[in-house]
């Protein structure tokens, strides 16, 4: 996420600067913790004397720094975060980029029932993003007449995983929903394969959209699921040219993170254009009512500063390919139900 702003820095001061002024970026590592991220979001608006804001990674870290956004009552688009609970706090300074939490399962559910899935596992990590996740997914799953056989939360750090599929494999599901990161996805899938456990469907949120969850596994991602905020293959403005210029910058392909973050700096950049000024006041208003297409795809926000016009995509890794699927208007490949057993594939 931060080389997505990193170039979109560079872009920016390459085609003129903002407002007559280059635009600097000042960052501080808050080592993926809420209460650190609080502090340096104090320090930003304090010490740094920053003009403008961009949300942290992860959406309890961004929890913790929209609090200290509202306190100076200085406007914030978050760029990694998706959590329902960040825009029910009443703060009028947070605004989100990315389609909310609860709904990011949708397209995938409305797949599989309509493949005839009937029967869901929902696993997720404990904090706010997959938790909301699987708010949603339970909610949606319920709606399509689908039984939830196994709702289970797991600690991040620690967790059991042998028991965790051991639990999913004894439900019996024929879909598999994970609210998880990269390192437990990946251990989900090693575990499956261990127990010999084959659902028709196994989905996860970030993990499969990384290449490193293909690296890691090898053969035995294909088939996996993956729900995402951005794929280069979606058709979003700017998105080949886009992906194109960051591998040759930072030699990898560029992650639904990177776009996160370039997308999120043009919804401020283009706050500050209609605005013509860095006025707090005026740019609240604007990130408030202003309509936008960024790389990242529309934006719109409702009174809260919740994203409404988002919407996510599934991909499924496909003889090592991350391709995506779904939604079929634009997809690069049918998705592929079931998923194969262990001793096919």
């Amino acid at each position: 996420m931060l080389q997505g702003v990193e170039m979109w820095v560079s872009d920016i001061n390459q085609r003129g600067a903002l407002l007559g002024r280059p635009v600097k970026l000042v960052y501080h590592d808050d080592q993926s913790d809420p209460a650190t991220s609080a502090n340096l979001y104090e320090k930003l608006i304090t010490e740094d004397g920053v003009d403008l804001l961009l949300g942290p990674y992860g959406s309890d870290i961004t929890l913790a720094a929209s609090a200290v956004a509202e306190r100076h009552n200085f406007p914030m688009v978050a760029t990694g975060a998706a959590s329902g609970d960040i825009w029910a706090q009443g703060y009028r300074n947070i605004f989100g980029v990315d389609a909310e939490a609860h709904h990011y399962m949708d397209l995938l559910i409305d797949s599989a029932a309509g493949a005839g899935l009937k029967t869901v596992a929902l696993v997720y990590a404990d904090n706010d993003f997959p938790r909301t996740v699987a708010e949603g997914a339970r909610d949606r799953a319920t709606s399509l007449g689908m039984q939830v056989v196994l709702d289970r939360e797991y600690s991040q750090t620690g967790a059991d995983y042998a028991a965790l599929v051991r639990s999913m494999k004894a439900a019996g599901p024929d879909l598999v929903i994970g609210g998880t990161y990269l390192d437990d996805s990946i251990a989900i899938v090693r575990e499956a394969k261990r127990q010999d456990f084959s659902p028709k469907a196994m989905a996860f949120t970030v993990g499969p959209a990384l290449r490193e969850f293909v690296d890691a596994l090898g053969p035995d991602a294909n088939g996996v699921l993956g729900v995402v905020a951005w794929m280069r293959s979606a058709a979003m403005p700017m998105a080949m040219d886009f992906s194109y210029r960051y591998k040759n910058r930072f030699g990898s392909n560029a992650s639904a993170q990177s776009a996160l973050g370039y997308g999120g700096a043009q919804v401020l950049e283009a706050a500050v254009r209609l605005s013509g000024s860095l006025d707090k006041d005026d740019l609240r208003k604007q990130l408030g009512e202003m309509r936008f297409q960024s790389l990242l795809g529309r934006y719109k926000v409702d009174e809260t500063g919740r994203q409404t016009a988002k919407s996510t995509y599934v991909m499924q890794v496909q003889n090592g390919w991350r391709l995506l699927v779904l939604p079929k208007e634009l997809q690069e490949s049918r998705v592929e139900y079931p998923f194969k057993p262990w001793s096919e594939r």
